[in-house]
C-alpha cells in the first residue's frame, strides 16, 4: 500500500471501535484512487464482510447478497431475503459478537435500482432499535459516483446524522505522484502529472508499470501509453464521463469540458465557445461540479468573477489534445504516423496543458508544501486573480495570489506570483509583478505594500533576474526542482 496512511488509520479505528451499537461510514472518491483496495485489505485484515454490488435488478442484488452472507457465515445454503429491511438486519447481525466491518462497495448501483435504500438504512440504524443496539457492525458504504455519494449525508438526506465516518480518498499530490511513478527528474514529473495526474491505477493497471525512463523517453512514453489505441488510458477519459449517472446529455458536457480545456475558464468564455447564453450553463456546470469533474475557483480580486477548471488532468488532455485528432489516432497505421500526430499537437499540449497545469502546481505548492520562510505568515488561500490597470486601460492576470489570515479574520496579502512553464523569466516579468503590487497597494489592499514577489519558471531565469533575487528579500525564484523538494 502506497501512502494512504491517514485513510487506513481512519478505517481501522472505525472498524475495531469497541463501543456498542452498529455504526455507519461512507467512503467516496473519484474512480481509480484505490478505495476498493483499501476496503478489501481492511476486510482481509480483520475478517470483515465485503460485497461488491453490480448494476442489476433489485431481486438479483438481494440474491447475490444472500449468497455472499451465507458464504461468509458458513451456512449450508444461500440466504433468501424478502426485501432490503431483512437484508440490512442480516448485515447488522454479522457484528453481534465483535466489531466487524461490513462493506457494500459500489453502493450507488443498489440505490439506483431501489431509491428507498437510504431510507431503509436510516430506519435500521435508528437509536434504541434492538437490532442496532445489539450489533457492532461497522457498515461502510462506498462509491465513485461523486454526485450521489456527496449527497448521501447532506441537507435533508435520510442518512444525514447517521454516519460516524465520512472518508474521501483523494488523488495523490504531485510530489507523491512522482514518487509513485518513480520519476526523479522534476521536468518529466510535471509533464507526466499534467497528463495522468495523481491517480494510482493509471500506473499499475492502465500503464502496466510503464514509466518514462527519463526526459528523452517522455514522448515515446506518451505514444506507447495514452495515445496508443491498445492502451486502456486511450479511452479512459471518455469512460469517466460515461460512468457518471448524472451526465445524461454527454454531448453537452463534453462540449463544456472542451471549452474549459481550450482556456475558457470564465462562464462567459464557455458560453461563447458553445454558442449559448451564459445563463444556460448554470445547470451543466453545477452537475459537473457535483460529479467532481470541474472545480469552481473564485477570482482573488473580483468577488463576482469565477474561474472553472477540470479536476482530472486526463480529461483535460483528452479534450485539448486527443479529441481534435481522435479519428486519426484510432486509425494510425504505424508508429511513424502516431509520432507525427503527437508532434502536430505539441503547441496545444504546451499552451493548453502544461502551462495551466504548472500554474496549478505552483499554487498547490505555495499553499501546502513551500518552506516556512517563503512567506511572512502561513497562507490561508492561494488562488489566481485579475487586477485592473485603469491608467494603462488593461488588466493583469496574476497566477498566484497568497492570502494570510490574522487574528481579526482579515486576509492580508502575503505574495503575488507569475508562473511560466516554457519561458525563461527575466527582469520584465519582475517589473510586471511590481506594477501589479503597486496597483494593489493603491487600492488599499492590506499587506500589498510588503507582499513578496514569486517567480516560477520551468526553464530558468536570466542572470539579471537572479541578481535581483540575490539582493532583494521580497523576490523569490522557484524552479520545478523546488516544487518537488520535500520540506
Amino acid at each position: 500500500m502506497f501512502d494512504r496512511h491517514r485513510e487506513w488509520d481512519a478505517l481501522t479505528r472505525f472498524a475495531v471501535d469497541p463501543r456498542a451499537g452498529a455504526t455507519l461510514g461512507v467512503v467516496s472518491g473519484r474512480r481509480r484512487q484505490g478505495k476498493t483496495y483499501l476496503l478489501r485489505a481492511l476486510c482481509q485484515a480483520v475478517g470483515g464482510f465485503y460485497f461488491a454490488a453490480d448494476e442489476g435488478a433489485d431481486a438479483e442484488s438481494l440474491r447475490r447478497l444472500g449468497e455472499a452472507v451465507a458464504a461468509h457465515t458458513g451456512a449450508v445454503a444461500p440466504l433468501s431475503f424478502a426485501g432490503w429491511h431483512e437484508a440490512v438486519d442480516a448485515l447488522l447481525a454479522l457484528g453481534k459478537a465483535t466489531p466487524l466491518p461490513v462493506v457494500i462497495d459500489e453502493f450507488p448501483y443498489l440505490a439506483r435500482a431501489n431509491a428507498r435504500l437510504p431510507s431503509i438504512l436510516q430506519n435500521a440504524l435508528a437509536p434504541l432499535r434492538p437490532e442496532r443496539e445489539e450489533s457492532q457492525t461497522r457498515l461502510l458504504l462506498c462509491g465513485s459516483a461523486m454526485s450521489f455519494m456527496g449527497g448521501l449525508l447532506s441537507g435533508n438526506a435520510p442518512l444525514r446524522g447517521r454516519a460516524g465516518l465520512e472518508l474521501v480518498v483523494p488523488t495523490l499530490d504531485h510530489q507523491l505522484a512522482a514518487e509513485f511513478w518513480g520519476i526523479d527528474d522534476p521536468t518529466t514529473a510535471v509533464k507526466v502529472n499534467a497528463i495522468v495526474g495523481g491517480t494510482p491505477a493509471y500506473r499499475r493497471e492502465f500503464a502496466r508499470d510503464d514509466t518514462p525512463a527519463g526526459p528523452d523517453d517522455f514522448d515515446a512514453w506518451v505514444l506507447r501509453t495514452v495515445l496508443s489505441p491498445a492502451s486502456p488510458l486511450f479511452r479512459e477519459a471518455r469512460y469517466l464521463l460515461a460512468d457518471e449517472p448524472e451526465l445524461r446529455d454527454t454531448s453537452l458536457y463534453h462540449s463544456v469540458l472542451a471549452a474549459i480545456a481550450a482556456g475558457n475558464t470564465g462562464r462567459g468564455g464557455i458560453a461563447s465557445y458553445l454558442g449559448r447564453r451564459s445563463g444556460d450553463l448554470a445547470h451543466p456546470l453545477t452537475v459537473l461540479e457535483d460529479c467532481g469533474l470541474v472545480i469552481r475557483e473564485p477570482d482573488a480580486f473580483k468577488d463576482n468573477r469565477t474561474h472553472f477548471r477540470i479536476a482530472e488532468p486526463l480529461v483535460t488532455f483528452y479534450h485539448a489534445v486527443m479529441r481534435p485528432i481522435w479519428s486519426d489516432l484510432e486509425h494510425s497505421r504505424d508508429a511513424r504516423e502516431s509520432r507525427r500526430l503527437w508532434q502536430r499537437s505539441q503547441r496545444r499540449f504546451q499552451s493548453s496543458i502544461l502551462g495551466p497545469h504548472f500554474e496549478r502546481l505552483c499554487r498547490t505548492w505555495t499553499r501546502h508544501m513551500a518552506p516556512e520562510d517563503l512567506l511572512p505568515d502561513l497562507p490561508h488561500r492561494v488562488i489566481s486573480g485579475t487586477v485592473n490597470d485603469p491608467a494603462a486601460r488593461t488588466s493583469h492576470e496574476v497566477d498566484i495570489v497568497a492570502y494570510g489570515l490574522d487574528d481579526d479574520n482579515r486576509q492580508p496579502l502575503l505574495a503575488i506570483g507569475e508562473a511560466k512553464w516554457g519561458e525563461t523569466m527575466g527582469v520584465p516579468h519582475l517589473d510586471r509583478l511590481r506594477r501589479i503590487r503597486g496597483l494593489l497597494t493603491h487600492q488599499g489592499r492590506p499587506g500589498a505594500e510588503t507582499a513578496r514577489l514569486l517567480c516560477f519558471s520551468g526553464t530558468g531565469f536570466t542572470g539579471d533576474l537572479q541578481a535581483e533575487a540575490d539582493t532583494s528579500r521580497d523576490v523569490v525564484l522557484i524552479t520545478p526542482g523546488d516544487l518537488y523538494q520535500r520540506t
